[in-house]
């Protein structure tokens, strides 16, 4: 792909989603710090990040931050209809829409000039529309990348625009800070600061094999490219997504591996189900933990055939999850996600093995009836009475 010589992609991202959707529909909430979520804060308006209240931090820790902040439960189908409305007003901007959630997207408004006007001028009247018809703040930002554009957004934020010139990309860039990176994380970079790097320009000054010696040849590589705003990727429209997944947020409090145990298989029917419901088969199986420090880690596991099925994608999960007992005992964790991925399209057809176990058979058969009358027709006895956490919205499989 040939990167365009105008700045033509926007990066669009709504801000403080959930809590903005709260604040439009109680006046009340309004300039008020909002936290959605009460174990674990899933969102938080910018008065009450401006008190250090962040998504994924535990509730008790949040109102320490911020004991004056309104505390409201999710209303995910509130949510879902905010941000379907605000894909509609996307897709009439340019039909060259990259979702990436259900709050951002890519958008190339390259062809649109002569019809339209500038990118400028078609991202101001983006943000325009999303106000009017959605009632929601959203900030835009344009670069000729999608990198550079993504960056662009996060510095406007909240409710701004901002474009990045080409004759000024690197000006613009070099000068913030390494998190700034798509894909470093707090890891990657402690490893860099660790050597003095703290900018992206002081990264963008290394050459790659050090980079790479640095950090591993995928990592550095990349790096080293978008320190340099060396981005070819194109916007993609229909994209299917390359791995399916859901996760589960838990208190700080100790989780016996039996409770443990529960939110996974909770978690595998729930990803199971959405494979077979896209029509898609999946290898790859990945564990997700955060701990108690706000760590993180991820374990995986790969299968020898791709399927759907819920017994084989359990197995591996469950033995993932035994392997990181150790750790989540010395460690804690706040938080379970299961992944599958490798997905193939395809036919997916539920087949009951014939084994001396009862145990497959069985899941393939609660499969099947799950598949046909719905994910609440039949329960694991190991979930009744417990909570299966939020089925956060997302965009469509």
């Amino acid at each position: 792909m040939l990167v365009s010589s105008e700045a033509t992609i926007l990066h669009a991202d709504l801000d403080a989603f959930y809590a903005s959707v709260e604040q439009r529909d109680d006046p009340r909430l309004r300039g008020r710090p909002v936290i959605v979520g009460g174990g674990v804060v899933l969102a938080a308006s910018y008065e009450a990040k401006a008190r250090g209240v962040r998504s994924a931090m535990g509730g008790r820790q949040a109102r320490r931050l911020c004991p004056d902040a309104v505390v409201v439960p999710p209303r995910m189908a509130a949510y879902t209809e905010a941000s379907r409305a605000v894909f509609e007003i996307f897709r009439r901007t340019t039909p060259l829409v990259e979702g990436l959630s259900i709050d951002e997207a890519f958008l190339d408004v390259g062809g649109l000039r002569r019809l339209v006007g500038p990118p400028v001028g078609i991202a101001a009247e983006l943000r325009r529309e999303v106000r009017r018809q959605v009632g929601l703040p959203i900030t835009v930002g344009v670069a000729r990348t999608k990198f550079l554009a993504k960056v662009a957004s996060g510095v406007a934020k909240p409710d701004g625009l901002l474009v990045v010139a080409p004759e000024g990309e690197l000006a613009f860039l070099h000068p913030l800070p390494v998190e700034r990176l798509w894909g470093v994380g707090p890891v990657t970079a402690a490893k860099l600061r660790e050597r003095g790097l703290r900018t992206v320009g002081q990264v963008a000054r290394l050459d790659e094999p050090t980079l790479v010696s640095l950090l591993g040849a995928g990592a550095g590589r990349h790096l080293h490219a978008l320190a340099h705003n060396r981005d070819p990727r194109a916007v993609q429209v229909g994209r299917r997504r390359s791995s399916m997944g859901a996760q589960h947020a838990l208190g700080r409090e100790p989780h016996s591996p039996a409770e443990l145990d529960a939110v996974l298989a909770g978690l595998v029917d729930r990803v199971t189900g959405r494979l077979r419901a896209a029509r898609r088969t999946g290898r790859t199986v990945t564990l997700r933990l955060r701990f108690a420090d706000y760590t993180r880690a991820t374990r995986a596991h790969t299968l020898d055939k791709p399927t759907a099925q819920t017994a084989p994608l359990r197995a591996a999960a469950r033995s993932l999850l035994r392997a990181a007992l150790p750790e989540i005992e010395t460690r804690g964790v706040t938080l379970i996600g299961v992944a599958v991925g490798n997905l193939d399209d395809g036919h997916v057809q539920l087949t009951l093995p014939f084994t001396p176990d009862p145990g497959p058979a069985l899941d393939a058969a609660v499969d099947a009836v799950r598949d046909r009358f719905g994910s609440r027709a039949l329960t694991r006895g190991v979930l009744l009475g417990r909570d299966p956490g939020f089925e956060m919205p997302r965009l469509p499989d």
